[in-house]
C-alpha cells in the first residue's frame, strides 16, 4: 500500500508551492486541498484543529499532521531518503540547513512590507518611506545571496542542487518580479538561469506565480 499524502493550501501561497515543489522533485504524488485567501477559511474550526497558526500548508499523511513549510519538505525529502537533497553527513547537513533556516527567519521577513504595497497593492502598505525603507532591506538580504553564489558558482550550498535551492529559488523568484529598483547581482541572475531549466521551478515559478 502506498503512503497517502494530502497538501492543504492554494497554489497562490508561496510556501505552499515549496512543499509541492519538493513533491515533484521527489516524484511523488499527493492530493491538494484549496484552503486560505479566496477560499476555505483557515480560520474554521476543522482547519484550527490542524494548525493552530491558521496558515497553510498543511500536510496530513500516514504519520499525521504537520505545519511549517520548511519543516514539511525536509520531512519528505527525509522520508524518501533524498539525501542528495538533504544529506545525512552532519557538516553537508548543516551547510544546506543554515540556507533553509535563513530563507525562513532572514529573507522572508525582509520582503513583507515592499511585496505587499508593490504586489499586492495593500492600501495599509503604500507609505513611501516605508516601502524605500523595505526595499532596501530586501535587496541588501539578497546582497547576502549574491556573494554566496559568487563563491559557489553554482548553488546555494555548493556544487549540488539540494532543498536549499527549492525554498530560495522561490524567494529569487519573487524578488525578481516585484516592480522595485533592483541592484545588478550577477551571480543571482546567473543562478536565476539556471534555476529556469529545473521543471519544478517551471512550474511552480515561471508559470504565473509570484
Amino acid at each position: 500500500m502506498g503512503h497517502s499524502l494530502k497538501i492543504l493550501g492554494r497554489t497562490s501561497s508561496i510556501n505552499v508551492r515549496k512543499v509541492l515543489w519538493t513533491c515533484q522533485e521527489l516524484g511523488i504524488p499527493y492530493d491538494r486541498e484549496d484552503w486560505g485567501i479566496g477560499f476555505a477559511s483557515t480560520q474554521s474550526p476543522e482547519f484550527l484543529a490542524l494548525n493552530p497558526n491558521a496558515q497553510v500548508p498543511v500536510l496530513i499523511d500516514d504519520n499525521g499532521v504537520l505545519w511549517e513549510s520548511n519543516t514539511i519538505c525536509r520531512y519528505l525529502v527525509g522520508l524518501h531518503q533524498r539525501h542528495d537533497l538533504l544529506p545525512v553527513e552532519p557538516a553537508a547537513r548543516a551547510r544546506v540547513e543554515q540556507w533553509i533556516d535563513w530563507q525562513a527567519i532572514e529573507l522572508n521577513r525582509s520582503w513583507g512590507d515592499a511585496f505587499t504595497a508593490l504586489v499586492r497593492n495593500n492600501p495599509d502598505n503604500l507609505d513611501a518611506q516605508a516601502i524605500a525603507v523595505a526595499v532596501k532591506a530586501w535587496n541588501d538580504k539578497m546582497g547576502l545571496l549574491e556573494q554566496q553564489l559568487a563563491k559557489t558558482n553554482a548553488y546555494v550550498a555548493g556544487n549540488e542542487f539540494t532543498l536549499a535551492d527549492i525554498l530560495i529559488g522561490l524567494s529569487v523568484h519573487r524578488w525578481r518580479i516585484t516592480p522595485m529598483e533592483r541592484p545588478s547581482y550577477p551571480a543571482v541572475s546567473a543562478y536565476y538561469e539556471t534555476l529556469s531549466q529545473h521543471p519544478g521551478f517551471q512550474t511552480f515559478a515561471l508559470a504565473g506565480h509570484n
